[in-house]
């Protein structure tokens, strides 16, 4: 059994690790509060963007934008969102599986990568894999002109024919307890059909390609920032859960080397009880 010194050594550390824990807990709750508030603003915007531009492409015909263009799926960029930091639990390591798992698949002949984010960039770089782009301080404050970066990146490889496909994998904020890694298609955009509610196709001004020029660049903008954001907020509600994991396990185990201790303090003064009465009664006895 451990001496008392050693057990009060181990619950003093056990105890400065608590503070740190629920400190780190308190920090991310702040920061979430403010990064679900900018996602739950955000989706409403791109659900509406979304649906206004699959119209519009529907309505284009045959004059299409370079950014519409279908074409077999060989060669296809995949852009892998993880954090800068660990102690987040399965956050980062279940987006990197999700990510491996494409790469290994048969669907594509070629996965090209871009990488955002320090935990990405480190898993691939042990495994020498040389990625098309990286962005290392992305996720540290996402912005909009770092996700302007990443969105020309993207569609200049795509518009040039340089790959055929771009998709986005990421973990989606579902709730605090709750993060979903999603693997969703960002270019080309879908069409949708050529139909209204009353079945009259609207009249547009100017042209629905003169709307498509300028409505699609700022389309893949949004999304990438809108899934940085997504990112963003499962990254701290996935911490802020693992640091409270850690508290209460932390309290469990001080309770468990406060049961242990005390415990051999009470052996202890048992046996010093025991030897003063033993010492007594020889002296008694002569």
């Amino acid at each position: 059994m451990p001496s008392q010194q050693d057990l009060r050594r181990r619950i003093r550390s056990v105890r400065s690790t608590q503070q740190l824990t629920r400190a780190m807990k308190m920090v991310y709750a702040a920061k979430l509060r403010r990064s679900q508030a900018a996602v739950l603003e955000a989706r409403p915007y791109a659900a509406a963007l979304d649906g206004i531009l699959r119209s519009l492409a529907g309505q284009a015909g045959r004059a299409r934008h370079p950014l519409l263009v279908e074409r077999p799926e060989r060669v296809v960029t995949l852009v892998v969102v993880a954090g800068d930091k660990g102690l987040c639990g399965a956050f980062n390591s279940n987006v990197l599986r999700e990510a491996e798992a494409v790469r290994a698949g048969e669907r594509w002949e070629k996965v090209e990568l871009v990488l955002v984010g320090r935990r990405a960039i480190d898993f691939y770089r042990r495994r020498a894999v040389t990625p098309v782009a990286v962005f290392p301080e992305l996720m540290k404050g996402v912005t909009v002109a770092g996700s302007h970066e990443v969105a020309q990146l993207l569609s200049g490889r795509f518009a040039h024919g340089e790959t055929d496909a771009v998709y986005l994998v990421y973990n989606r904020f579902r709730s605090i307890l709750r993060q979903e890694v999603t693997l969703e298609r960002l270019l080309p955009v879908e069409r949708a059909a050529q139909t209204s509610a009353v079945g009259v196709t609207p009249l547009l001004e100017p042209s629905p390609q003169a709307l498509l020029g300028a409505i699609l660049p700022r389309y893949v903008e949004f999304q990438v920032l809108r899934s940085l954001l997504d990112s963003q907020a499962a990254e701290h509600a996935a911490r802020m859960t693992a640091m409270d994991s850690a508290s209460k396990n932390a309290a469990e185990m001080i309770d468990r080397l406060t049961l242990t201790y005390n415990r051999a303090r009470q052996a202890s003064i048992t046996k010093e009880l025991i030897e003063i009465v033993s010492g007594a009664q020889a002296l008694a006895e002569r």
